[in-house]
């Protein structure tokens, strides 16, 4: 078989209402590659005059790195850098949380203009070696990211290399990150290069290695055989993947190789040890019960 499992999204409330579909980490495959978390924002049609409530408010990190990715709509992000940037559809931010960062995701352009909100929210796990490295911030637009138009299929490579193309964005370990575009009728191989993949369809309808697919779904794929992708309707499709990192744990934001590392940062973070995001430093976000 060429698919070892099919993960459907799970609704989860990000506070004050804002409900995403988490797809990874799950029970039975907490991860893809380096890929440790994966979230599907939307589709959703928000009003001028959206409360604040439905922001994503300075919260931490450690030990990975977050890709923000829109098909629509625009995000405000400040983080303890000092870096404040818009993110907009097609363009990436990359954010390297190593030993300790803290940012907010605000929707400031919705709540004054209104606006169509759909998107990805993926988190990268570090290697070991890097996992305490300095944090930083990198935004990519244009020809950072290689683009092709092939077959009824128009691609963008997010980061890491694939299929003879690669990315301005910097990682820290083997991996592929694309969206892809689908005509109806489209067909597209995945990159045998890695020993994990997936294929994630965000809308429309898929037939996956003669699986059929539909939005909200992830195909996580065997091995590295040849594995060909058919868009049944007009879809909006991820393909992700790389060579895995070993055991990686979680709690709340924070991911590491060490569950004492994981116990410091959320002391950290309870004693308010961290810096908050510059120009976003009046909340604070309480370590969550089930977390404690």
């Amino acid at each position: 078989m060429s698919i070892e499992r099919i993960i459907d999204r799970r609704t989860r409330d990000l506070g004050g209402g804002f409900l995403v579909g988490r797809v990874l980490p799950f029970q039975a495959r907490r991860m893809v590659g380096p890929f440790i978390f994966f979230d599907h924002m939307g589709p959703l049609e928000l009003a001028p005059g959206i409360p604040r409530e439905l922001d994503v408010r300075p919260h931490p990190h450690i030990g990975l790195s977050t890709v923000t990715y829109l098909y629509a709509g625009q995000i405000t992000h400040r983080d303890s850098l000092g870096f404040h940037q818009e993110i907009r559809p097609g363009e990436v931010n990359w954010m390297v949380a190593g030993r300790g960062i803290t940012h907010s995701e605000r929707l400031e352009y919705a709540r004054a203009h209104g606006a169509s909100m759909h998107g990805i929210q993926a988190w990268v796990a570090l290697p070991t070696a890097d996992e305490e490295s300095e944090p930083g911030f990198h935004h990519h637009e244009g020809a950072d990211l290689p683009e092709w138009r092939e077959g009824g299929v128009h691609g963008r490579l997010i980061a890491g290399e694939a299929d003879g193309m690669k990315a301005s964005v910097r990682t820290h370990s083997p991996m592929f990150y694309q969206h892809w575009e689908m005509d109806g009728g489209a067909r597209r191989a995945v990159t045998p290069a890695y020993a994990e993949r997936a294929i994630y369809c965000a809308s429309g309808e898929l037939e996956v290695a003669g699986t059929q697919l539909h939005a909200g779904q992830m195909a996580v794929l065997n091995g590295r055989g040849a594995v060909d992708v058919a868009a049944r309707t007009p879809s909006t499709v991820m393909a992700l993947g790389g060579e895995p990192l070993g055991e990686r744990f979680l709690l709340w934001n924070f991911v590491s190789s060490s569950k004492a590392r994981l116990e410091q940062a959320a002391e950290d973070w309870r004693q308010q040890r961290m810096k908050l995001p510059v120009g976003d430093d009046r909340e604070f976000t309480p370590l969550p019960e089930t977390a404690r």
